[in-house]
């Protein structure tokens, strides 16, 4: 869940209660149909009266000549926030037992005429005031612009489905802060308990259309908690539906003035029961620095709003650096927030920012880097979007040192910079459901580098995620949308969506709700052409690769342990041992430190001649700007395998094409310090 406008989008001025409400917004009966049997995507009993599917033809099921399952993902989806933040900030539900007209109705407080509507004044402007009714007449909302109501529903799903939707992320997502603050809710505002309620929730909309279907597991909707599930279902032609998890503070995780609020025995048993509830992906910092890491920032009056969230909730403001590299947190920007300002304590102001200093100085905190080891032992997938940069390079500093793939970028909340680290790594990236000219621009960008990679594309809808989505286009475009039109998959002709008395054109209305994402699609083609829908089919096979990846990983033997070391130089100390071996004892608290010069070097004795392809580097503070991996089967003539001369130090890791070798040597030619070279850790890898 993501609060942000697109960058065309004109920001709305941010009102008092907007603070910490839009904080975190982050992002957000039946009768008998006479379907042949033959008709499997057709349901056996539908609820009558009920949205259209608007769609025709079977669905695309097996595989690919290439043997690849085919499809599109959405990697970014909230359809339970209904349920978040109390329970009333989203207005309708994805389903109901008694019908469309209890599942697709407005909040109460928007009764008769939206003037209660806060949350609306604050994320669409004027004064809130709207139709409230939504079955059967929906004459203001789902709209592309209104970000409380219901775009979920199980049907409009449906359509996506039969539209060549083939992977579904369902991020369980709430914030305990904006649910404290709201108004109206109907429950307590513990982050975990949201979660658990939503997950539970998720199965029971997989019931109820499994119902439809004649029974458990007949349904087009299927959770699956491995990738060789998710492929099978993808086979067979239905839509795999994985569980993640955005929230602020996972675990209790928060920090009150620097102070973490939870402990490593809390992040087990949080990891252990989201992974049990068949969690598989998540986030570990969203909105506010929490005790894990530190986030990217939001901009311009927003920013500055959620930034007085921030110190209300933990007591610090957000702090910034001079990047390193060329990767860059959002500008926090000057902008006010006057009416969240008022929140402050007396005496107490949001401090101003430099211009060139756009990084947060948190990063990866020792909680966060034992959250991202412990995802990996159970195999899960890290989501790295709303993480600052700092806290990004550290993460996929980690999950390099391990060739770990289960890396996820999937709503254009990245720097992207960062894009071909995450494919090397064989991670999956997705972007955030903008207006086709815009999505088509920034799909072309990359576009190299999914060649380069062999990779598929996705996108993240974010809907019910308070991040607002296409606007239309106009009919009177060059290129509109024609109705009907064929699906991109080839397998279904989709005509306007009709839900009760209204009908949604992608023209005129832009993208309403989920049912709209094939139009959407097809909007894309006309813009950019069918090359970016090509790659976006193959997101299905790209998403379900890394998934898979992350599962069969298996950490390597580090061939460095118990080898016979020695350097070019020690550091004297009479209390403190900094000889060679302590770079190779397994223990991060001991270390090697050379004299204070350049041309220094640690070599490494394998015993005989093994296959390395990887190097880990763990710096302490005194790290190599310059330096290279050498090998050598003799220990007299060595071969340069990697080198670098902008090392920033902490961890690194040198990939290269296997090499058969039994000596190992790291050469430091420039220092990043005023001391010398000092490594806590080295491992050498055959994988």
């Amino acid at each position: 869940m993501t609060m942000t406008g697109q960058p065309h989008r004109r920001r709305k001025p941010i009102t008092v209660l907007s603070l910490l409400l839009i904080l975190m917004a982050m992002t957000l009966g039946t009768t008998s149909s006479s379907a042949a049997e033959t008709d499997w995507w057709n349901p056996v009993a539908r609820p009558a009266p009920d949205s259209q599917i608007n769609a025709t033809g079977e669905p695309f099921k097996g595989t690919d000549p290439q043997g690849q399952v085919r499809g599109l993902v959405d990697a970014h989806n909230h359809l339970m926030s209904n349920e978040a933040f109390g329970g009333r900030l989203i207005c309708g539900k994805p389903f109901s037992e008694l019908g469309v007209a209890d599942a697709l109705k407005d909040c109460p407080e928007h009764y008769p005429d939206g003037s209660l509507a806060v949350f609306d004044f604050i994320t669409k402007g004027g004064d809130g005031r709207h139709d409230p009714d939504g079955w059967p007449t929906f004459k203001d909302w789902p709209a592309y612009d209104s970000m409380t109501h219901q775009q979920n529903y199980y049907a409009w799903v449906e359509r996506a489905w039969r539209g060549g939707q083939r992977v579904l992320v369902n991020d369980l997502v709430t914030n305990g802060v904006i649910c404290s603050v709201y108004f109206f809710k109907d429950r307590g505002c513990d982050e975990m308990t949201s979660i658990r309620l939503q997950a539970k929730l998720t199965y029971d909309m997989q019931a109820y259309i499994d119902k439809m279907y004649g029974g458990t597991g007949k349904g087009w909707f299927r959770i699956v908690t491995d990738s060789a599930q998710a492929r099978s279902v993808v086979q067979q032609g239905k839509l795999a539906v994985i569980l993640g998890v955005e929230t602020s503070e996972p675990f209790g995780c928060k920090q009150i003035l620097d102070v973490p609020q939870c402990s490593k025995a809390d992040i087990d048993r949080g990891l252990d029961e989201l992974h049990e509830l068949g969690v598989r992906s998540m986030f570990l910092c969203h909105k506010f620095d929490n005790a894990l890491c530190g986030v990217r920032f939001d901009e311009e009056g927003l920013g500055t709003a959620i930034n007085v969230g921030q110190f209300l909730s933990t007591g610090t403001f957000w702090q910034t650096e001079k990047c390193t590299g060329p990767q860059h947190d959002n500008p926090i920007g000057g902008a006010a927030a006057p009416e969240a300002e008022k929140e402050l304590p007396d005496g107490v102001e949001v401090p101003s920012y430099a211009g060139d200093a756009q990084c947060n100085t948190r990063g990866l905190t020792e909680l966060g880097e034992y959250a991202v080891r412990g995802m990996m032992k159970r195999k899960m997938m890290l989501e790295i979007d709303h993480m600052g940069v700092k806290a990004t390079g550290q993460a996929l500093d980690i999950l390099e040192s391990e060739s770990y793939p289960g890396v996820l970028s999937s709503h254009s909340w990245m720097d992207l910079n960062w894009t071909e680290r995450v494919y090397r790594l064989g991670g999956f990236i997705a972007q955030y459901m903008h207006g086709s000219e815009d999505f088509v621009e920034e799909a072309k960008r990359t576009e190299a580098l999914r060649d380069k990679y062999n990779v598929g594309y996705g996108y993240g809808t974010d809907m019910n995620g308070i991040g607002g989505w296409p606007a239309p286009r106009g009919a009177d475009t060059p290129n509109p949308v024609q109705y009907p039109f064929r699906s991109a998959d080839g397998s279904a002709v989709l005509d306007k969506q009709t839900t009760g008395e209204r009908t949604w054109n992608l023209n005129t209305d832009g993208a309403a709700h989920y049912g709209l994402v094939p139009d959407w699609v097809e909007d894309i083609r006309l813009v950019g052409g069918q090359g970016v829908v090509d790659d976006l089919l193959r997101g299905a096979e790209s998403y379900l690769g890394t998934w898979g990846a992350s599962e069969n990983h298996k950490a390597g033997v580090n061939l460095a342990n118990g080898s016979s070391v020695s350097a070019s130089s020690s550091e004297s100390n009479p209390f403190t041992s900094y000889a060679p071996g302590r770079a190779v004892d397994g223990d991060t608290g001991t270390r090697w430190a050379s004299d204070w010069s350049d041309d220094q070097w640690l070599r490494l004795d394998l015993g005989s001649a093994r296959l390395v392809k990887r190097v880990t580097l763990d710096w302490e503070r005194a790290y190599g700007k310059a330096y290279r991996v050498e090998l050598s089967t003799d220990g007299t003539n060595w071969r340069s395998v990697w080198s670098t001369t902008t090392g920033d130090g902490g961890l690194d890791t040198a990939s290269f094409t296997g090499v058969s070798a039994r000596y190992v040597r790291v050469h430091g030619l420039d220092r990043g310090t005023e001391w010398g070279y000092s490594l806590q850790e080295v491992g050498v890898y055959s994988n």
